[in-house]
């Protein structure tokens, strides 16, 4: 038996619908400015014909699930959501082609990629990695996973997220600029995916600062809702 200095860490994971088993997850991956007006507002417009998808990775330990109240973080003023739809990996893929994508899909989840936006910020104008902006305690917020089953690739459906009530996204998955097929090709040149890898999408425009208090509730068509709860600053 191995001995290790202290605890290894926990296995992270989340619900299934319609099942007692749960999804572990591995690595998570979130794309960036892939809804044409969101990228608009945040000051960084997207022109397919000549860029790629980019991304930036989350740790494990940054997973919460849906329902859950978290402290309003550290070090930030302006505390965001971004509401997404969760490709869960399900399958070994590299390289895969755009019509090979459909087996790498285990299911689906509402997501939130939660942001320090005043340091995303900093960092983006000084040519800085992400990194204290997007990959904190709490940030990657998942509803249970949704099996792929009938649903096949979802190219199309409502995805919208309220403050406390209040209507702030609204979108269709549709408007996606890069779809599902095309992000798992593209992410799969670079990475060898895994089971147990999540994709966050991206997020449509209307994003916006949260405060204590506050409850956060999205939906998608077919997959699901999420909540979150933000609660007082440590």
């Amino acid at each position: 038996m191995t001995k290790y200095l202290f605890p290894p860490a926990p296995v992270y994971s989340l619900p299934v619908q319609g099942s007692d088993a749960r999804f572990p997850v591995k690595r998570i991956f979130c794309v960036g400015r892939n809804y044409h007006a969101h990228a608009v507002e945040m000051g960084r417009p997207v022109d397919k014909s000549s860029m790629k998808p980019f991304y930036f990775i989350k740790d494990a330990s940054a997973l919460v699930e849906s329902g859950a109240t978290v402290p309003y973080p550290t070090g930030t003023s302006n505390y965001h959501f971004e509401m997404e739809l969760v490709v869960a990996i399900g399958a070994a893929g590299f390289r895969v082609t755009e019509a090979d994508a459909a087996r790498l899909v285990y299911g689906y989840a509402a997501g939130l990629d939660m942001t320090r936006r005043d340091l995303q910020l900093v960092a983006r104008d000084q040519g800085r990695p992400w990194d204290l902006g997007k990959n904190f305690e709490h940030s990657a917020v998942c509803a249970a996973i949704v099996p792929q089953g009938e649903l096949g690739v979802l190219q199309s459906g409502s995805i919208a997220l309220q403050v406390n009530g209040h209507p702030k996204q609204t979108a269709d998955l549709s408007q996606l600029i890069w779809n599902i097929p095309e992000l798992l090709a593209d992410l799969s040149q670079y990475y060898h995916l895994q089971p147990g890898d999540l994709i966050y999408t991206g997020t449509p425009e209307g994003v916006g600062a949260v405060v204590s208090g506050d409850l956060i509730t999205g939906q998608i068509a077919q997959v699901g809702s999420v909540a979150l709860t933000v609660g007082a600053a440590e």
